[in-house]
């Protein structure tokens, strides 16, 4: 986590970052002229898979030739901060706001309910309350989830079948409402094979070593989902899993990078360019948000950390059909 945080924890990454246009005479105003989009964008805190997604988005809209300002928020963890940085995008009149979480989205929409509002790195759309229905969302919303509905069974049967996992330990913030929706999807699946949770709540990131020291001696295994406050520091889940030889599956790509054992995932690069295609047809005036159905990931895939697997003692099998990450 970064130091030196303003009021209500925000840091502002303000700038003018203006994509080239590829005079094509789509950017236009009602009068026809040449329009530079201004983009609020919030996001809850600063780690690579939510920073992939909104270098996706960007991409998308720059493919599209779109010439747009973003001006960037981010609340470092903070709800509070998250719902200023809503007010504050409302106020300054933003012509699209990309809610890149779901604090971030649901702030959003507590705040305007007319700015076009497009999202992702959200795992429950309908639970979190974001959109009537994935294929209808209706109203000033819509966007790209962060969860494949095999993801976690896939997961769930490689602990069991491939590593013998019965216990497994999950490190989650509570408070949100993205990992409470997986956490208790887990433990549904997990009733009918013979394995059970150990949970492990955290506040801040600050809490997430300790808790999951909590675990050693409980579990037999981990498993880190997409939450922002753990992942944010996952450095330090990764130091007590090798330590104590856990194989550790994780919720997305850049944990496995970052020390994970292995993830079934898709790369948050690619919801935030198809979450980015649909800000481009709101822009463009050729669609509303409430009219564009929530996707999920397209790609789903499996990618293992070679260095974990040695350090725990895991020799990788060729039938795992693993792709490395790099």
């Amino acid at each position: 986590m970064k130091s030196g945080l303003k009021k209500f924890g925000v840091v502002l990454l303000s700038s003018a970052l203006l994509l080239g246009a590829c005079g094509d005479g789509e950017k236009t105003n009602s009068s026809g002229e040449d329009k530079t989009f201004k983009i609020g964008v919030t996001q809850i805190v600063e780690h690579p898979s939510l920073n992939a997604a909104y270098d996706g988005f960007k991409k998308a809209l720059e493919d599209a030739g779109i010439e747009a300002e973003y001006d960037v928020q981010i609340a470092q963890g903070d709800a509070s901060a998250s719902k200023t940085i809503a007010a504050n995008l409302v106020s300054s009149k933003v012509d699209l706001i990309f809610a890149n979480s779901t604090p971030s989205a649901q702030s959003a929409l507590s705040e305007t309910t007319e700015i076009p509002i497009v999202f992702t790195s959200v795992t429950d759309a309908v639970g979190a309350e974001l959109v009537e229905s994935m294929e209808k969302p209706g109203g000033n919303v819509t966007g790209t989830i962060d969860s494949h509905p095999d993801a976690i069974s896939n997961t769930m049967k490689f602990l069991k079948e491939e590593l013998g996992a019965k216990k497994v330990g999950m490190v989650f913030n509570s408070g949100e409402q993205n990992s409470r929706s997986q956490v208790d999807a887990v433990k549904a699946m997990l009733k009918d094979m013979d394995m059970t949770v150990v949970e492990a709540s955290v506040a801040t990131s600050a809490d997430v070593k300790q808790a999951t020291e909590s675990l050693i001696g409980k579990v037999d295994s981990l498993y880190i989902i997409t939450d922002n406050t753990v992942v944010s520091a996952l450095e330090s889940v990764v130091a007590v899993a090798n330590e104590n030889k856990l194989p550790m599956m994780v919720g997305e790509f850049d944990s496995v990078k970052r020390g994970g054992l292995a993830a079934y995932g898709f790369e948050y690069y690619d919801i935030g360019y198809e979450a980015g295609q649909k800000a481009v047809k709101i822009l463009k005036g050729e669609s509303k948000p409430g009219d564009l159905p929530v996707d999920i990931p397209q790609k789903l895939k499996f990618i293992m950390n070679k260095d974990t697997a040695s350090t725990i003692g895991l020799e990788i099998k060729d039938e795992w059909k693993a792709e490395f990450s790099k």
